[in-house]
């Protein structure tokens, strides 16, 4: 784990008090000897009470002994002597519950009430792991071993942490890719679906870079170690997945926070009901006593504990199946409420690279052979802008012309004793109006223009530009449509970020901006909108994606974008930032029928007991329904689209 990621601002400092459930099969199989010893005493005659009674005990101690004593009493115990006061969990409500009513003689209920609220916990435990086996079962998918090249052209099986940069390995068909390198030879497909949640294979041939835990198909290739096993794209999904489950959103904070505050608050009010019902109700002490365990019961929140559990887990390991991941659910939780959102431009809203947009030749000029010429000479230059313009145009016919790359004037080649160039517009003096005003046009639309001379006559022109990416424009009029704010932060001049702006209809822009401002500029957007993120992908947005509060980084970024921000999008597809925003949404949603479901079920067991139209065994079964209830209710997230 980086510096940056355990020191980043956002990271809140959450008290747990959560149990660690994983204790194997003992609690089930002590479950169950429980259930089979209520069972026996259920069939005794009434008339061996004190054995009927002592079954009941043991079956209570049984069944109960994992909730109630060991999280119950156990956890109230270790929270007790770290807090330094009286810090009990919901769990020993229950069981005060069931030893009050076997006091006063109803063993019965006292043992149903524990075989009830046990199974149910367990039931609890179950639906709750299978959103955590979601994510545990990405965790198992990291690579161990790799098929090493030795110097003599052997390969030897090694384990993964041996690896150093530079070492060559062999990847046959259906083999797990070891650890991030690049190609050296071979060509194959290969699925990438455990890195970015894409399910079309990718076309890999020498060159091209290759993930770790991604899976190789039908071919066999060699290839290059990039990067330790630590650093790997693979490597920080688990490092992200890891810190997301000790990050949670506010509403499981508070309720963490509060609850042995609440239950505190149960035990003096159940206390205060034994003591003065009698007094107020004319009820009978027995009677008043039982009513007490039945408010004890009716009290408990323990379905307002697993509120947000089920939903946050499941939440984020459906995101990590699309290739999205959150390094918490409380940035999830911020993510669907923000009213704001910036952008970096390159690499973010666009490609990152030119791509030849117009091209203009006129009537006198014979086309296919300036094509021809045009590409000749770009294919002796490494520039970006010739890369574009060879991707862009093939020759008719090859050309073999002797180019020399002048410094301020661009390309100069002689074909058929003519001198040709070609050069920013500023090199050029004898230019017609022509080829002026559609210098003029594009440039205004941030396109960056190159002129085509003959014998220094401008007889041409090119305009290249870094387009958007595909889904940009639907992303950003998907924000606007919930009238969230988005905005363009570029380094860029004010022409080219206006010209994209205007493309993909954001709401602002602010170009000619130095990396250090970003910062400065997100807490502005803050103080005027409110809840605010920032999507980027580069060093140079490391500041803006600290100050967000809601750090978005592309995933084929730098390393350092991923480690600051608090949501990485494996692959970069801002459509996938629209599905995160959408289910984080609904992720609130839920958290919050969850919260009032719980509270409206707990107010009226309170409201019933009083009026004394329950028992505890009828309020057992709706209290532990209504958990198992908004257990499966967060369940449904992960199926969510």
């Amino acid at each position: 784990m980086t510096d940056s990621e355990t020191e980043h601002h956002h990271e809140h400092t959450v008290h747990h008090t959560e149990h660690d459930h994983n204790h194997g099969k003992a609690p089930i199989v002590l479950y169950f000897i429980g259930l089979i010893v209520a069972a026996t005493a259920l069939f005794l005659s009434n008339n061996q009470p004190f054995i009927k009674n002592a079954l009941f005990a043991l079956a209570s101690l049984s069944a109960g002994y994992h909730v109630v004593i060991l999280e119950g009493i156990g956890e109230t115990i270790q929270n007790t002597k770290k807090e330094g006061k009286f810090s009990p969990n919901s769990h020993i409500l229950m069981g005060l519950a069931a030893i009050g009513a076997s006091l006063i003689g109803s063993f019965w209920e006292g043992t149903l009430l524990i075989l009830i609220f046990s199974g149910a916990h367990f039931l609890e435990d179950y639906a709750e792991g299978k959103s955590k086996r979601e994510i545990s079962n990405l965790l198992e998918m990291n690579p161990t071993t790799a098929r090493l090249i030795k110097p003599n052209g052997d390969t030897k099986t090694v384990d993964v942490s041996e690896l150093d940069i530079g070492d060559q390995l062999k990847v046959l068909n259906g083999d797990q890719v070891p650890i991030d390198g690049t190609v050296l030879s071979g060509t194959t497909s290969i699925d990438e679906s455990s890195i970015n949640g894409e399910s079309m294979p990718k076309e890999k041939s020498e060159g091209d870079t290759v993930f770790a835990s991604t899976i190789n198909g039908t071919g066999s290739f060699t290839m290059k170690v990039t990067k330790k096993s630590d650093d790997t794209v693979f490597s920080k999904i688990v490092q992200l997945v890891d810190q997301n489950q000790t990050n949670q959103t506010k509403a499981a904070s508070i309720i963490q926070r509060f609850e042995p505050k609440y239950v505190n608050f149960v035990l003096v009010a159940v206390l205060l009901v034994i003591i003065l019902a009698p007094f107020l109700f004319n009820w009978t002490w027995s009677e008043s006593i039982y009513r007490g365990l039945v408010l004890l019961v009716a009290a408990s929140p323990c379905a307002l504990a697993a509120a947000t559990v089920s939903v946050t887990l499941s939440t984020t390991s459906n995101l990590a199946k699309r290739g999205v991941l959150s390094k918490g659910s409380t940035y999830l939780s911020q993510l669907g409420a923000i009213k704001a959102i910036a952008f970096d431009k390159t690499g973010t809203l666009t490609k990152g690279k030119p791509e030849v947009t117009d091209v203009y030749f006129n009537d006198s000029v014979n086309k296919e052979t300036m094509i021809d010429i045009v590409v000749a000479m770009e294919s002796e230059s490494n520039h970006p802008l010739a890369t574009a313009i060879l991707e862009k145009f093939e020759a008719t016919n090859k050309y073999d012309i002797d180019v020399e790359n002048q410094i301020g004037k661009g390309l100069e080649g002689v074909y058929n004793d003519k001198v040709y160039r070609i050069g920013k517009p500023t090199s050029f003096e004898n230019v017609s109006q022509e080829y002026r005003q559609l210098n003029e046009q594009w440039a205004a639309d941030g396109k960056t223009v190159v002129y085509i001379s003959e014998d220094e006559h401008v007889i041409g022109l090119i305009a290249l530009m870094d387009v958007p990416k595909e889904g940009t424009k639907e992303a950003i009029e998907y924000f606007k449509s919930l009238d969230i704010h988005t905005t363009l932060i570029t380094g860029d001049s004010e022409m080219t970020g206006k010209a994209v702006a205007e493309q993909l209809g954001l709401d602002e822009v602010i170009a000619n901006v130095l990396p250090e401002n970003k910062s400065a500029i997100i807490n502005e957007q803050k103080e005027k909108f409110g809840t605010t993120a920032m999507v980027g992908d580069g060093v140079n947005d490391a500041p803006a994606l600290v100050s967000a509060d809601v750090g978005i980084a592309m995933g084929e970024g730098t390393d350092v974008a991923v480690d600051v921000s608090d949501i990485v999008l494996m692959k970069n597809d801002l459509s996938k930032l629209v599905n995160s925003h959408k289910i984080a949404k609904k992720m609130s949603r839920v958290i919050w029928q969850n919260i009032f479901l719980s509270m409206a079920v707990v107010i009226f067991l309170i409201i019933v007991s009083m009026l004394q139209l329950t028992d505890i065994a009828l309020s057992v079964i709706i209290h532990e329904g209504s958990t198992l209830v908004v257990i499966l209710n967060g369940l449904r997230l992960l199926a969510s689209k």
